[in-house]
C-alpha cells in the first residue's frame, strides 16, 4: 500500500516526525503510527518513545510560555481567557489528576499547559507529573492503535491495513469536528471583556 510503502522509505525519520507531530499535539497521528507498528513498518517501542518524548517537551514548553509570558499574552489575545480559566478551575478543583489527565480532555488540552505556567504549581512537580502523563499518553494510544491493527489483521488478513486507515480516517474527522466545536465553545468571548486567570500561589502547590 503506498502509504505503508511510504512510512518504509523514511524509515527512521519517521520517528522523528513522530517527535515533532507529538511535540504539537497529535494523538490520531500515534494511534496510526501504532497501526503501522503491528503491520510491521514501524518498532513500537521506538514509537512510544519518541512520542512520549515529543508530548513532554512540548508541554514543558508550553508551560514556560504561560510562566514567563502567560498575562501579558492574555492581555494581547483575550479570547483565549476562557479556555485558560476552564484550565485551571479543573487544576484547582483536581490538581494531581489534572496534571496526569489533561492530554485526554478534549477542549481545554490545548490550554491546559500555558494555563498552568500563569499559576502557583512548581516546576519540578509539573515536570514529573508531565513526564508520567506524557508517557500513559504515548503508551496509550499508540498501544490502541496496535490492538485495532491487530484486530483488523485477524478479521480482514491482507484488507488489514487498508481497512484500518479509512476507520483512522473517519475518527480523525470525527474528532477534529468535535474539538473544533469545543474550541469555537471556550473561545467564544463573554458579554463584555474576557476575564484574565490571576496568579494562583496557595492551593496549587504541592
Amino acid at each position: 500500500m503506498e502509504i505503508a510503502e511510504t512510512i518504509r522509505e523514511y524509515g527512521e525519520w519517521f520517528y522523528v516526525i513522530t517527535f515533532i507531530w507529538t511535540f504539537l499535539e497529535g494523538e490520531t497521528f500515534v494511534l496510526f503510527a501504532g497501526l503501522g507498528a503491528r503491520q510491521g513498518i514501524l518498532r513500537l517501542d521506538l514509537l512510544i518513545l519518541f512520542a512520549w518524548l515529543g508530548s513532554f517537551c512540548g508541554d514543558q514548553l508550553y508551560f514556560w510560555i504561560g510562566r514567563r509570558y502567560g498575562n501579558a499574552l492574555l492581555r494581547r489575545f483575550p479570547r483565549w481567557a476562557p479556555g485558560v480559566n476552564a484550565a485551571l478551575d479543573l487544576l484547582r478543583r483536581y490538581n494531581t489528576w489534572f496534571i496526569l489527565s489533561f492530554r485526554f480532555i478534549y477542549g481545554v488540552r490545548n490550554f491546559s499547559s500555558f494555563a498552568m505556567g500563569t499559576s502557583g504549581l512548581s516546576w519540578p512537580r509539573f515536570l514529573v507529573l508531565n513526564f508520567i502523563a506524557a508517557g500513559v499518553w504515548a503508551v496509550t494510544f499508540a498501544g490502541t492503535g496496535y490492538i485495532v491493527g491487530a484486530t483488523f489483521e485477524h478479521l480482514l488478513g491482507d484488507l488489514a491495513l487498508a481497512f484500518g486507515v479509512v476507520m483512522l480516517a473517519i475518527f480523525v474527522t470525527v474528532i477534529t469536528l468535535i474539538t473544533r466545536a469545543q474550541k469555537r465553545r471556550v473561545e467564544s468571548p463573554p458579554m463584555g471583556a474576557a476575564p484574565i486567570p490571576v496568579r494562583v500561589e496557595n492551593d496549587i502547590r504541592g
